[in-house]
């Protein structure tokens, strides 16, 4: 039996009297790519916040590799949420050299990400002369550089042209094969059914469907009637 590298338990997260995230229970398989699907301003972010430790849950539990969650297990999480945390006036080894620095991380861990994200040859140019995709993918080396067992990727794809989504859905399931479990968060549904072998739909707080991933079915049909169901029940609260 797939050992669930994170859960969550009956996680509430309120900001004044609204519910962001409302009752959520999930369970991310080790080694999976695990797709949390929903709508703009469904929770997805905040619940991703709450899990890196970016923001407090007003109730329930995180588990992390089966215990609960300690601000110590972030070592061992890496994550890019929103905009990838770049200066805009250094190279990339030198924003990587910045992380290095802060995390007290070895500096020949740098070159190891670059190749990883394929960006070794870059040299002297300037971040913020970056296309969105190679920003995109510096911003994963940021994330990737503690090498962690589980990698947060919060709408990774925003931003990119057909070729920058390709290459990035591409680095994007290597990463199982390196020891690594996945989420993508996306509002996008063939990015998830085109990467995902796990994910779960989550719409106004509410987790509606969780499971594998099954190419057969008609995901768009599934989102849509999870959508609504939630918007009914958010309703009534």
């Amino acid at each position: 039996m797939v050992a669930n590298i994170l859960e969550t338990s009956h996680l509430i997260k309120k900001f004044g009297k609204e519910e962001a995230v409302s009752d959520l229970s999930i369970k991310v398989p080790e080694g999976s790519i695990y797709g949390l699907l929903g709508p703009n301003g469904a929770g997805k972010s905040t619940f991703l916040k709450m899990v890196t430790g970016l923001l407090r849950p007003s109730s329930g539990e995180i588990l992390f590799e089966g215990h609960s969650w300690r601000r110590k297990d972030l070592s061992k999480i890496g994550a890019l949420i929103e905009a990838p945390p770049l200066y805009d006036n250094l190279t990339a080894y030198e924003n990587l050299k910045v992380h290095t620095l802060l995390l007290h991380l070895p500096e020949d861990r740098i070159q190891e990400v670059l190749k990883v994200v394929d960006l070794t040859n870059t040299g002297k140019k300037k971040a913020g002369h970056f296309s969105m995709g190679m920003k995109q993918r510096l911003g994963i080396a940021i994330a990737l550089l503690n090498s962690p067992k589980l990698l947060i990727l919060d709408e990774p794809t925003n931003g990119l042209d057909p070729v920058g989504i390709q290459e990035l859905r591409e680095l994007i399931r290597s990463f199982p094969d390196k020891g690594m479990t996945v989420i993508l968060s996306s509002h996008m549904l063939s990015e998830v059914q085109q990467i995902a072998d796990h994910m779960g739909i989550i719409s106004n707080g509410i987790l509606g469907y969780e499971g594998t991933v099954d190419h057969r079915k008609n995901l768009e049909e599934l989102f849509l009637q999870i959508v609504k169901e939630n918007q009914i029940s958010g309703e009534g609260k």
